[in-house]
């Protein structure tokens, strides 16, 4: 790392270190006592997917597919997914949100984004704020390919 300078390598391991903190404090806030994390997170992207088989989403989520079908059968117990017949492949099963999955999951999107907006309203100044604005804006080209 001799070509990068000592502020960027700072900034680098400073804002890992700072996105690993709040992304666990934010999926703290949401947590609900009766799902396992990996649970919450398997709901989680079996509502970004849409219907999926087990196998798709164990590859996503990076587990085994044994794995997977333990987790959607405690999401199925809590009447969270639906599996049905795969209109392509009668042998496969495709994987949905139930009402009450979508519900859960919008459920905690809107509880963690009360936190947060209520944690930069108590914590920070407006100017504080407008300077997070202004170095989301910054931020923005990091995401970009």
């Amino acid at each position: 790392m001799a070509d990068i300078s000592d502020s960027a390598a700072r900034a680098a391991r400073d804002l890992r270190v700072v996105f690993s903190r709040l992304r666990r404090r934010i999926r703290e806030v949401a947590q609900d006592t009766d799902l396992s994390p990996s649970q919450e997170s398997a709901l989680t992207l079996v509502g970004k997917h849409g219907a999926a088989t087990a196998s798709a989403l164990a590859a996503a989520e990076g587990v085994r597919p044994q794995s997977m079908a333990t987790t959607l059968a405690a999401l199925d117990q809590h009447g969270l997914i639906r599996r049905a017949p795969d209109p392509d492949d009668g042998r496969r099963q495709l994987v949905t949100l139930t009402d009450a999955g979508r519900a859960r999951i919008e459920g905690n999107r809107q509880v963690r984004e009360e936190w947060l907006a209520r944690a930069f309203q108590d914590r920070y100044t407006e100017e504080e704020r407008q300077t997070v604005l202004t170095a989301l804006k910054l931020m923005e080209r990091l995401s970009q390919p």
